[in-house]
């Protein structure tokens, strides 16, 4: 282009999704996990009163989206990359006190997630 030449990737990030030249997707779910746990972070060094309610409502708000955005494109297919987006939902899970003690399912459950 015009004298210029065009360097080869291996990733490229379009819209908000990271592609491979692969097309495979642990990159965009890597890409997800970290801002996700990110974001969980933030909720948790922030916010001092720890209501459930609030807490849900922040997760659902500002973790899920992240997770849902062009999930129809990337779609996670193997095991490794479904059980590393699960995480974020066991960390988010660990952060009430009086569920820690609880399985995971039920912990989702009275959570309603």
């Amino acid at each position: 282009m015009k004298g210029d030449t065009l360097q080869e990737t291996s990733l490229e990030k379009d819209l908000g999704a990271v592609i491979s030249d692969d097309g495979k997707t642990l990159s965009q779910c890597q890409y997800v996990y970290n801002k996700a746990i990110r974001i969980l972070r933030m909720i948790n060094r922030t916010i001092r009163h720890r209501e459930r309610g609030i807490i849900v409502r922040l997760y659902k708000s500002l973790v899920r989206p992240h997770w849902e955005y062009c999930v129809s494109a990337w779609s996670p297919h193997y095991l490794k990359d479904k059980e590393l987006l699960e995480q974020v939902q066991h960390r988010f899970t660990r952060m009430f006190k009086e569920l820690k003690q609880r399985d995971y399912g039920e912990r989702l459950k009275s959570l309603n997630l």
